[in-house]
């Protein structure tokens, strides 16, 4: 299928010559945005790879995108020979964290600027532009949150603030290192509408509930406050988001008016009355595949873990542990590796089932919560592993790019179009005909400027 290309820079053309002739008794203009044509590569519409085609950038924005040889490029234009190479959305990634891990350790004195400004400039290495650190965020994230999104050294920040956990419940504060004020712990229905209103007031662009009892290990966040809870953050114009393990508390949180579910049912396969539910409320499903998978895989040492785009994601201790033979073989050997083995494919199993069902799907990994969460190569692993579930790569491409940003209310991101942000990956080979060509990375253009080439490696551990 042929992208659909747009031929308006015809028009710019015109503009920008007139804006160049200027008039004597008018002010003199301000420089006009500098404009860039990228020549030659297929472009992904959101359904499919066309090309080859140009794509006209007019300074962070997409101005024109139009088959080869259709358009006019503006003189005195930069012009970038992308021949051969597939352009890409920036991938939107819908649920991730931020500021929680530092090597192969967890804890609330890791979110700092420094640390957080480094893990976004790490997930734009790897193609993701924006990124949504969906809970366990402390008061420097609304700071943080202001000042960073809109740079072009990092992936844009936005985020659910702290977010509504059970008294002593999930997320664990001590298992985590957490300190209190990272993680909102209503008691009451009208503290929950409190919480949820100071949030809203400090500036988020969700609300995140944890509804999850660890199999009745530990408190779960009861109906009378998430109710309260969700029914203040609409009022306030927000999205909810749950985190859940379960069908019985997923189906619980849609009939109470959930807008997004976080993480994949993986107890048992969902049933005719939770889709149905899914599909009439119009409710998302983020199935973080990839969640369950690093708590075994990297023990397995699959062959890509000796490739040079793995092995840049991974910080050196991290690289340490997946090397030392001991805790290779605990991990295999461990309860929690068979456990977690049965929730990916019962995850991969329901993905399946809501996707043919037409259920909305977003994209997200739970990146950066636990150490072996890895920000940037999750989110690749992550898109094979939707193609596994069987979406197509487009498919899965779709739910990463224009699907994630209508999820977070995105109207100028996730598309190659005229008018959206020229937040770009420059891939070597086709992603749609094979998921795993969105590793190899060519460059990354963020609003309109040429920041990254491929993933740099990070040192060898000694």
């Amino acid at each position: 299928m042929a992208p659909r290309f747009s031929t308006r820079v015809g028009a710019l053309a015109v503009l920008v010559f007139h804006a160049a002739q200027g008039c004597a008794h008018a002010p003199t203009p301000a420089a006009p945005p500098s404009l860039v044509v990228l020549e030659g590569a297929r472009v992904f519409d959101g359904e499919a790879t066309g090309g080859p085609a140009t794509v006209v950038l007019e300074g962070e924005l997409i101005r024109a995108v139009g088959p080869r040889g259709s358009l006019q490029v503006p003189a005195g234009a930069q012009v970038v020979d992308y021949s051969g190479k597939t352009l890409i959305p920036g991938l939107i990634l819908a649920h991730g964290h931020v500021g929680n891990v530092s090597g192969t350790e967890l804890g609330r004195r890791f979110y700092t600027r420094e640390n957080i400004t480094r893990q976004l400039s790490r997930y734009l290495g790897y193609g993701v532009t924006v990124i949504n650190s969906l809970g366990m965020n402390p008061p420097l994230f609304y700071t943080l949150r202001r000042e960073l999104n809109g740079n072009t050294t990092g992936a844009d920040l936005m985020g659910a603030g702290p977010g509504l956990g059970a008294p002593m419940g999930l997320p664990p504060a001590r298992g985590m290192n957490l300190e209190d004020d990272q993680v909102m712990r209503p008691e009451t229905a009208e503290a929950a509408r409190e919480a949820v209103r100071d949030m809203a007031s400090k500036g988020v662009d969700m609300v995140k509930l944890w509804v999850d009892s660890m199999n009745g290990a530990m408190p779960r966040l009861s109906p009378e406050v998430y109710r309260a809870a969700i029914d203040e953050a609409h009022r306030h114009g927000l999205r909810v988001a749950a985190h859940i393990h379960d069908l019985e508390d997923a189906r619980a949180v849609v009939e109470a008016g959930v807008d997004v579910i976080a993480h994949g049912v993986r107890d048992q396969p969902v049933d005719d009355a939770f889709i149905q539910a899914m599909k009439t409320r119009g409710v998302w499903y983020i199935p973080t595949l990839n969640l369950d998978e690093a708590n075994y895989i990297y023990a397995e040492h699959p062959a890509w873990m000796d490739e040079p785009f793995f092995r840049a994601a991974v910080d050196p201790a991290l690289q340490r542990r997946f090397d030392d033979p001991q805790w290779r073989r605990e991990t295999l050997a461990s309860e929690g590796a068979a456990k977690a083995r049965k929730a990916v494919a019962v995850n991969l199993e329901n993905l399946r089932t809501l996707h043919q069902a037409g259920v909305k799907i977003g994209f997200g990994t739970d990146s950066g919560a636990m150490p072996q969460r890895i920000p940037g190569f999750a989110e690749h692993r992550e898109l094979e592993l939707m193609t596994q579930a069987g979406l197509t790569p487009a498919q899965a491409l779709r739910a990463a790019t224009r699907d994630s940003a209508e999820l977070l209310g995105l109207k100028s991101q996730g598309s190659i179009a005229p008018g959206m942000v020229a937040d770009l990956v420059v891939l070597d080979a086709d992603p749609a005909q094979d998921i795993r060509n969105t590793r190899g990375i060519h460059a990354v253009w963020r609003r309109g400027v040429q920041v990254r080439g491929a993933p740099s490696p990070r040192p060898a551990p000694p």
